[in-house]
């Protein structure tokens, strides 16, 4: 088989599977994250939990960016095949190719960072690029096939990932607050629980594992962010299911 078939089929695997990813690589890092504490080699900095987390940020605010301007049935969260009615080429688009991978590549980091180990961060970047790459591929030999010469114009103007340039090119639709709301309201949520719980591991760690540990200032903020942002999207998908307020036409 040809080595492009072989990327093909094996980006079109992990884009059915990519949200399996996120996991792990959360069992990953915190397995070195309790094993870095058993022996010793943790220094912990709450302040440098803030700053992990801001990098977090920086993703799930591209990610806002991006899903604010796109139009439906593309950038979207379908698993089973690719889906595109339109190239996007402005936005975030007009930037990078992949806006939603590079937005995931920060939530992601951010954890990663938690670790303070350069090898672990190492693993995760090399990780990433090949878990990524190949999923990159697929969508872009679909993106290819469809639509043709109109993708293949953009995509020698844009990079795939690392932007190169920042110039925006204005999209035609309007900033969509409900559709932020109701596809990326998950995403910090799942943040602020995986923040909680390295946090709450390192007081287990650092007391015997004593599950009944009074939390500290810190564990008692990132436990309040958890719950809040908890609350928020339990509430968002109960009205997203339950009403049309979310409801936003042609996204």
């Amino acid at each position: 088989m040809a080595l492009i078939e072989i990327f093909r089929r094996q980006g079109d695997f992990l884009f059915r599977y990519r949200s399996y990813f996120p996991i792990i690589l959360v069992i990953a890092g915190i397995s070195y994250y309790i094993y870095l504490h058993s022996i010793g080699a943790y220094s912990y900095n709450p302040f440098y939990f803030l700053i992990c987390f801001a990098v977090s940020l920086i993703g799930l605010v591209i990610r806002i960016v991006t899903i604010g301007y796109t139009p439906k049935n593309t950038s979207g969260r379908n698993t089973k095949s690719q889906v595109a009615d339109t190239v996007n080429t402005s936005g975030m688009y007009s930037i990078v190719r992949h806006p939603l991978y590079l937005g995931n590549f920060f939530m992601w980091l951010g954890l990663a960072l938690l670790t303070k180990s350069v090898w672990f961060i190492v693993f995760f970047l090399l990780v990433y690029w090949l878990y990524y790459e190949r999923i990159m591929y697929a969508e872009e030999f679909f993106l290819r096939d469809k639509f043709g010469t109109v993708y293949l114009n953009w995509a020698n103007s844009v990079p795939s990932f690392i932007p190169r340039r920042f110039r925006w090119h204005s999209p035609g639709l309007h900033f969509s607050f409900r559709n932020v709301v109701k596809r990326e309201t998950i995403g910090l949520f799942k943040l602020t629980l995986l923040f909680f719980v390295f946090q709450y591991l390192h007081e287990y760690l650092v007391n015997d594992l004593n599950f009944t540990i009074e939390l500290s200032f810190w564990g008692q903020f990132w436990f309040i962010s958890f719950v809040s942002s908890g609350v928020l999207y339990l509430v968002i998908r109960t009205l997203r299911k339950k009403t049309r307020l979310f409801d936003v036409d042609g996204r």
